[in-house]
């Protein structure tokens, strides 16, 4: 859309880590997986070896004569200790997370999408034109017909979300029909689209790029064709596209 170098984020074939972080949260998230998976991993390798050293010791050419001890106190008091202070030293980074995913930090634009059978619509109230109407739109899939070069498949739409970067943004989510649910990996948004009630999050994007995202709840037939583009671009290009959308509505 903008005439600026544009990092995409979607998802790669074969792809089995995160897409690279755009938020603070999603850095967060990934940290934290990489923390408890060093952690994972050594306890694997510790039962591992267990279990490998039991079955080796049980045969009856290395203990011909078998052990008759049934309880060791010490034994029981260090396996129900050490996991207890494992799981607390995963807790605590976890609930910091789990915290600054909920904190809501006073927003400067706030943002309304809206899930449909199958599309989504979005709204900018924060803007309007001298006749009170405000910033809405529609966001359809391209079908693949359309598609220009280097386009991705499934997931281009004909009106992208365009946000500025380094700015707290609120995202309110609901639906108008049944559940969907406006997921990007790649901003750490995850939420579900309800009918009747509103869901919102924040975010603060680090850096200008094309992210893509899909709705992530069953919502029917062609629940895998109303993907979700969000663009980024830095705050002059934000005010010059809400100018332009502004113009478009007075020229109605």
């Amino acid at each position: 859309m903008f005439n600026h170098i544009a990092y995409s984020e979607a998802a790669e074939p074969w792809q089995l880590s995160f897409q690279d972080p755009a938020t603070p949260i999603m850095e967060g998230i990934i940290n934290l997986h990489h923390d408890v998976m060093i952690i994972l991993v050594g306890i694997g390798v510790f039962v591992g070896y267990l279990m490998v050293r039991s079955i080796n010791l049980f045969s009856s050419d290395k203990n011909p004569v078998a052990n008759t001890v049934v309880h060791g106190t010490t034994l029981e008091i260090v396996w129900t200790v050490t996991p207890a202070l494992i799981l607390l030293l995963i807790a605590v980074p976890s609930f910091a997370l789990l915290y600054s995913v909920d904190e809501i930090i006073e927003p400067a634009i706030t943002i309304k999408a809206v899930g449909h059978q199958w599309y989504w619509s979005y709204e900018f109230s924060d803007y309007a034109t001298e006749d009170g109407e405000f910033i809405n739109f529609d966001s359809y899939m391209i079908p693949d017909d359309d598609l220009t070069p280097g386009a991705l498949r499934l997931l281009e739409v004909d009106n992208r979300v365009v946000l500025p970067t380094h700015t707290h943004i609120r995202v309110i989510v609901t639906a108008a029909d049944v559940l969907h649910c406006w997921g990007i990996p790649s901003l750490a948004i995850k939420l579900d689209a309800c009918p009747g009630r509103l869901n919102q999050t924040s975010m603060f994007i680090k850096r200008e790029g094309v992210y893509y995202g899909q709705c992530s709840e069953i919502c029917g037939v062609n629940h895998g064709f109303m993907p979700i583009v969000v663009e980024a671009v830095s705050l002059d290009d934000y005010v010059s596209w809400v100018s332009s959308k502004l113009e478009e509505l007075g020229d109605e």
